[in-house]
């Protein structure tokens, strides 16, 4: 009867042992990470690259931008001013005039598009604070801002408001500074 159960527990061991080895080359069937794949995008940074943009995605400290001649500097506030206030105004022509031409980000007609269908859809209204630059290079510039964006949907009439942070990337184009990219992340509410 002994043998009996020495075979069974040295059976069992080795189970054990056969299902626990390799566990680095196992498919991970069952678990949870089932059909993920693998990826460089975070949930909670959204794949932006805080080395690409011009503040922490944390929300650490925001400093201005060292050597920014104050004639670029009163260009670059005014393209974003111009940028807020065509989103504001449902403006979609000077919307579209303040995004880059050169943009490896948007895809203008698609832009159009889907702004189209916002301003339709919805009442927007954004307001920003901490309005800063924090890059600065003579062909990029990078303006760092606190958005309150209020939102109401027309047909239903709700209401809600939405705050974040975002990095919009301006880049010369003809010797005018346009959006080329925005960086946004949304603050959790307290």
């Amino acid at each position: 009867m002994k043998k009996f159960y020495i075979a069974i527990m040295v059976g069992i061991l080795l189970v054990l042992g056969a299902c626990s080895a390799d566990k680095e080359n196992s498919s991970n069937h069952g678990s949870v990470d089932d059909g993920e794949t693998a990826t460089n995008n975070g949930a909670i940074d959204h794949g932006v690259d805080d080395k690409q943009v011009g503040f922490n995605m944390s929300g650490g400290m925001i400093e201005e931008a060292a050597g920014v001649p104050t004639a670029e500097k009163e260009r670059i506030l005014e393209a974003f001013s111009i940028y807020i206030d065509a989103f504001n105004e449902k403006d979609i022509d000077k919307y579209m005039g303040t995004l880059s031409k050169h943009s490896e980000v948007f895809d203008l007609e698609e832009e159009r598009e889907y702004m189209e269908e916002q301003f339709e859809e919805y009442d927007l209204n954004r307001e920003a604070a901490d309005i800063t630059i924090v890059q600065y290079s003579e062909q990029e510039a990078q303006v760092f801002a606190k958005l309150k964006t209020k939102i109401k949907q027309i047909s239903s009439g709700l209401e809600f408001d939405q705050l974040g942070r975002q990095v919009t990337v301006f880049t010369k184009d003809d010797g005018n500074w346009k959006v080329s990219s925005i960086h946004y992340i949304g603050d959790e509410k307290k």
